[in-house]
């Protein structure tokens, strides 16, 4: 049974600019495997999660939770 575990991937990558290929292309990864990210279709390995932080300065729990991040809006945010 797989853990799920939520991301703020696309709000990041919207912010930058980004598409999926850009930031696929950037960690080595196929820009599919960012969408199912995105989605929460797959969960990343340590290593992909640790290449992400890095691409983004950010702590790797600042994008990833194992529990669904607040809302920046004030509604429930569960898909990440």
């Amino acid at each position: 049974m797989s853990v799920k575990i939520y991301n703020r991937l696309n709000l990041l990558r919207a912010e930058r600019g980004l598409s999926r290929k850009a930031l696929a292309d950037a960690v080595g990864v196929n820009y599919q495997t960012i969408g199912y990210l995105e989605r929460g279709d797959y969960n990343p390995s340590l290593e992909l999660a640790l290449k992400l932080s890095e691409y983004f300065g950010a702590p790797v729990e600042a994008i990833f939770s194992l529990q669904p991040f607040p809302s920046l809006f004030g509604g429930s945010d569960t898909k990440g």
